[in-house]
């Protein structure tokens, strides 16, 4: 086997996915999560003893230097989607993300990646965004050649955003169009995003390098509701959700965030978010090409799980449009 990779917050969606890719690739790998009670079945991803699974949380300088003791890399996927208890976007995305960074170069770590998101902005109205791009700052100064990752909405099978959206569709009589819908995505696939990082663990040239993941093709938010709507046979008003008004349901949210462990349907943050412009790669940005990885589609795969949502589920016949 090669070196130890530790990968902070690898029991998680996209996580599970990179320590599956790095095992394959023959590392040995560390995952450091808060509750590893909760990630027994990380182990199983790759042969017998070349995965651990340890406690450590980023919000905690020595855990985190436990972690990395014996470390040639590591990856950093730690991030959350909205605020709730002492997840909090500055402490875990911005001061996590330090404090990964300069233990990692204590350590003597030879590679670092760390995972942002196409939208990172020192000046955004988004706190998520802000947050985003104060921990890409904190990373260059402590560890300068870390590699950042900045994926567009990632998609898979257990996924935050399709499946949002189908178990909405199976249950409410419409389908929220934020802003008019016009905000355009470019969904990555989670394999391709796994693929990617453990292709720049191995790329010496990847180094200090950012790379912005984005598949194949770009939609409207919109488009991809209409494609949710198709591939669970459901019949939606696809309503407006003027700006304001999503503000409000987005505090809503917020109030939910903070009382029970349950994902809001939005939040203030994501709404300013939405508002901010489209999720896609910038031109000229590296990207998947830049590693050798050709994009998959999003119709290649969403099909594979949203039929859960169909009436009937895996035995309802294929809506007429479906992939």
């Amino acid at each position: 086997m090669q070196g130890l990779v530790t990968v902070f917050g690898g029991s998680g969606f996209v996580g599970s996915q990179v320590v599956r890719a790095l095992a394959k690739s023959g590392y040995r790998v560390r995952v450091a999560v808060r509750q590893p009670n909760l990630a027994y079945r990380m182990r199983m991803l790759g042969d017998v003893g070349q995965i651990e699974v340890i406690q450590a949380n980023v919000r905690n300088e020595a855990s985190v230097a436990r972690a990395l003791d014996g470390a040639e890399a590591a990856v950093n996927l730690v991030g959350v989607l909205w605020e709730s208890g002492r997840q909090q976007f500055q402490s875990l995305h911005a001061m996590g993300a330090k404090t990964v960074a300069e233990q990692a170069a204590a350590a003597g770590v030879k590679r670092l990646v760390q995972v942002s998101a196409i939208g990172a902005n020192a000046d955004s109205d988004a706190k998520y965004a802000r947050t985003k791009a104060e921990g890409e700052a904190a990373v260059r100064a402590a560890f300068p050649t870390a590699t950042i990752v900045r994926p567009s909405v990632v998609f898979g099978q257990d996924d935050k955003f399709f499946n949002k959206f189908g178990q909405l569709a199976a249950t409410a009589p419409a389908l929220p169009l934020v802003g008019g819908g016009a905000t355009k995505f470019q969904p990555v696939f989670v394999g391709d995003v796994a693929a990617a990082i453990a292709k720049i663990i191995a790329t010496p040239g990847a180094q200090g390098q950012t790379y912005e993941l984005g598949g194949p093709a770009v939609y409207s938010f919109k488009e991809l509701l209409e494609l949710v709507l198709t591939e669970t046979g459901r019949a939606r008003v696809l309503a407006p959700l003027p700006w304001p008004i999503a503000g409000l349901v987005g505090k809503l949210g917020d109030i939910q965030a903070s009382l029970l462990p349950l994902a809001p349907p939005l939040t203030t943050d994501q709404v300013a978010l939405l508002k901010a412009g489209d999720n896609v790669v910038a031109p000229g940005a590296k990207g998947l090409a830049d590693l050798g990885i050709v994009p998959t589609a999003v119709e290649a795969v969403v099909p594979s799980y949203l039929y859960r949502y169909r009436k009937g589920g895996q035995y309802a016949p294929t809506p007429a449009g479906a992939f």
